[in-house]
């Protein structure tokens, strides 16, 4: 009778570990991606062909908000012309077909009205909008209130709940709203440690069936550690969904964002993610394939490991190629915003052993370190003249510019390390090589910590 309770309890515990096992391994319920970036937006074979990536990386939603189309944004009140209106037909039909939700978004935020006679026009004005939308089959909807002056909390949020009783639940076959809010990253939801008025009214007024995206601590943050995410949802008062904003690049468009989905909540199980693209819509798979792979395995999800078997996925036989040319276009930085690995971290250290063994003063040492580091950037070398004469077009033509700079860069580099080690029959050659350098800075961003730091090094070693 022992031994029989004893298997018992055993075997409930390996059903309760095997239950706790599914629950942390549970997808992000709504996991995809939004065309939300500034600039050109993608073409509808571009879209098309996303939804198709959807289907198969298993993101189950799309958003359409491309900031440039100006029935949107600055023309939202006016309906689409008829051919505008067949295109979007035909991506309905297609996110259908591969089980997508296609999401249709609203920024009506640069004119709009709450209150009185102009009010009341602008509110059935949307719902004219929408309900168009829905009789071309879209049965998901957003209105976002970003990056825009209008500050009026309790306007918005009116707006919305008007919108979410009278269109939404009059509809049985409706979701809830997406909405995203003027404060729509933390640091800008608080002032002093207080939260700020426009944050208070909007999250305490706002429908609680309406879904609210925000991008994390920043615009565009460096990760998002499970703690503040929960104080995030603190403020509102529900679990906020996730707009990220990588591999977007529109605020660096001459640097390409090839890394991927890192530094996201483990413990805690988002209700939503959407990633922001580029509008390079190929080169965004290398990180998007990352992010479904994350939005499907939340509490397992190795970033360099889902990298390297993105990068083998999509690009076959070069895939090695390609992830030496990728690790060198990973971080993005500007004054407001960081995100993404750091560039070229195995170059970067072989330079740095370079420039100590120099320090040193130890012949032996100095040649040793120099073998390595030109080793590095020949196999990088090598690797970039085979992506420029083997890549699928549709692929390189989106990169063209980066490979060759990051090229004119490296052959420089080599130059440079053999007139340091006194060959100095390559002191032209090198010049020469800084010019075509300098020549195409503006139209190719390559990372300052890796190639291009060495080759600034170099000049400064040499004069």
């Amino acid at each position: 009778m022992k031994k029989k309770i004893l298997r018992a309890m055993a075997l409930a515990g390996v059903l309760l570990t095997a239950n706790l096992s599914q629950a942390m391994a549970a997808p992000i319920p709504l996991r995809g991606i939004i065309e939300g970036f500034y600039g050109t937006p993608w073409s509808q074979a571009d879209r098309l062909d996303m939804m198709r990536f959807c289907h198969q990386e298993g993101l189950n939603a799309y958003i359409y908000a491309p900031k440039d189309d100006p029935y949107h944004r600055a023309k939202w009140r006016e309906p689409y012309p008829q051919e505008k209106l067949a295109e979007l037909r035909t991506l309905i039909n297609e996110a259908h077909k591969q089980q997508v939700r296609f999401i249709f978004a609203v920024s009506p935020g640069l004119d709009i009205s709450f209150w009185g006679e102009c009010g009341d026009k602008d509110r059935l004005a949307m719902q004219e909008k929408l309900t168009a939308m829905y009789e071309l089959g879209v049965r998901d909807f957003a209105i976002f209130f970003d990056d825009i002056e209008n500050k009026d909390a309790k306007g918005q949020a009116a707006f919305l709940n008007w919108l979410e009783d009278n269109f939404v639940k009059s509809h049985a076959d409706i979701a809830p709203l997406i909405t995203v809010p003027t404060e729509y990253f933390r640091e800008d939801m608080t002032e002093k440690k207080q939260i700020k008025p426009y944050t208070n009214d909007f999250s305490t007024e706002l429908d609680k069936d309406i879904l609210v995206l925000y991008t994390g601590e920043k615009v565009v943050p460096d990760g998002l550690k499970d703690e503040d995410y929960q104080k995030a949802n603190d403020i509102y008062g529900r679990k906020l969904g996730l707009w990220w904003n990588y591999p977007v690049s529109d605020y660096l468009e001459a640097k390409l964002a090839l890394g991927p989905i890192e530094k996201l909540p483990h413990r805690k199980t988002l209700p939503a993610i959407f990633y922001n693209p580029m509008k390079y819509a190929e080169l965004s798979k290398i990180s998007l394939t990352t992010g479904a792979k994350y939005a499907r395995h939340p509490h397992s999800y190795r970033s360099q490991r889902a990298w390297k078997q993105s990068i083998k996925k999509g690009y076959g036989n070069l895939a090695s190629d390609m992830t030496r040319f990728a690790d060198h276009s990973q971080h993005m930085k500007v004054s407001w915003a960081e995100i993404g690995p750091e560039d070229g971290k195995k170059l970067r250290s072989l330079a740095d052993a370079y420039w100590q063994a120099r320090k040193d003063g130890n012949k032996r040492k100095i040649n040793k370190a120099q073998n390595k580091l030109k080793s590095e950037l020949q196999q990088l070398d090598i690797s970039l003249k085979k992506l420029l004469a083997s890549l699928p077009p549709e692929k390189l033509d989106q990169c063209r510019p980066q490979l060759e700079q990051l090229r004119r860069i490296v052959r420089a580099d080599l130059l440079g390390l053999d007139l340091l080690a006194g060959e100095q029959d390559n002191a032209v050659k090198f010049d020469q090589a800084r010019v075509e350098v300098k020549k195409h800075e503006q139209e190719a961003i390559i990372s300052e910590k890796s190639a291009y730091a060495l080759l600034t090094e170099i000049e400064t070693a040499l004069h």
